[in-house]
């Protein structure tokens, strides 16, 4: 391919055109005749190293955000009122249209997809987690399934089952905390949601808690496999069915740090799991005359008792 007749220089009709380079060389003399612009960017050619960053791909489309990152905003009004009068008038007009012409699903997922991200950065979940529950609130807004609902339930009972498809420990409560809805209504939305959509989630099992709540409370490895080991036990007597997941967990923690000389109050127990005191009593009534904890902790716990008798005294 040749874009001259000759070299300028030995005046060689030889040409060659380097497509990588985008010049013309002459083969006599060597000579770089003339040079054309080349696009040089990762995508040119179709390859490029999977090491380097790819500076074309832009932001990655996100579930998170009510148009998955793709939609352009004419601006902020506070950016807005930095141009000159002229121009401020203008971008005010255009900026009023765009929200005019966005539909009222796009208007609903702005502000649904702000209140997940808000209550799942209470909750500390991880991103996988919140893209699950924002798919599902998709599905549902889709569906029509959000009417007579408010938003704050179906994004928490969204949440609550993103949850319990990745095992992820929450509860009802803590959901409940974190978005201000009462814990009957997000169970109410929960079970209509799952079932309309026909999702199909795991029970969730004391095991799940066990790591978490013996972190925030401070205990042993030690205490934390014997927990476990309650617990498998505990399955095996048939214990664990038809009893809050949770209030089992918390319960086989209690003992477990009863039987490793690790001292923890049932309402310092009761607060991380989110039950009642009454609860953890129970539950733990049950585990030791089940199991046959119950003369072995029984003296610990007389003992306990004798001494916080003494420091009283002191």
């Amino acid at each position: 391919m040749s874009f001259v007749k000759r070299c300028p220089e030995c005046g060689s009709v030889d040409l060659t055109y380097d497509s990588q380079k985008g010049e013309i060389i002459c083969n006599e003399c060597g000579l770089i005749v003339e040079e054309k612009m080349v696009d040089t960017g990762q995508d040119a050619g179709g390859q490029f190293d999977k090491s380097e960053k790819k500076g074309r791909g832009g932001a990655p489309i996100s579930m998170q955000k009510f148009d998955k990152g793709l939609t352009t905003n004419v601006g902020e009004v506070s950016d807005i009122y930095k141009l000159e009068a002229g121009q401020t008038r203008k971008f005010l007009r255009l900026k009023k249209w765009q929200e005019r012409v966005s539909t009222s699903i796009e208007r609903n997922l702005r502000l649904a997809m702000a209140e997940l991200r808000r209550v799942a950065s209470f909750l500390t979940l991880p991103s996988v987690v919140r893209d699950e529950a924002s798919r599902v609130y998709n599905y549902v807004l889709q569906r029509g399934l959000v009417r007579g609902r408010s938003m704050e339930s179906v994004i928490a009972a969204c949440i609550y089952a993103a949850c319990r498809s990745y095992n992820i420990p929450r509860t009802l409560d803590e959901i409940s905390e974190a978005s201000d809805v009462e814990r009957k209504e997000i169970g109410r939305t929960y079970r209509f949601i799952v079932r309309k959509l026909k999702i199909k989630v795991k029970p969730s099992s004391p095991k799940d808690y066990i790591s978490r709540f013996s972190s925030i409370l401070h205990l042993s490895p030690k205490t934390q496999n014997q927990a476990l080991k309650i617990l498998k036990k505990a399955e095996v007597s048939e214990l664990t069915s038809g009893r809050g997941p949770a209030g089992i967990a918390a319960a086989a923690l209690y003992v477990a740090a009863l039987i490793n000389d690790e001292k923890k109050t049932q309402r310092e127990v009761a607060d991380v799991a989110g039950i009642t005191e009454v609860t953890i009593r129970n539950r733990y009534k049950e585990l030791t005359e089940k199991l046959g904890f119950e003369d072995r902790l029984s003296t610990k716990l007389n003992n306990i008792e004798k001494q916080k008798a003494k420091k009283r005294e002191e």
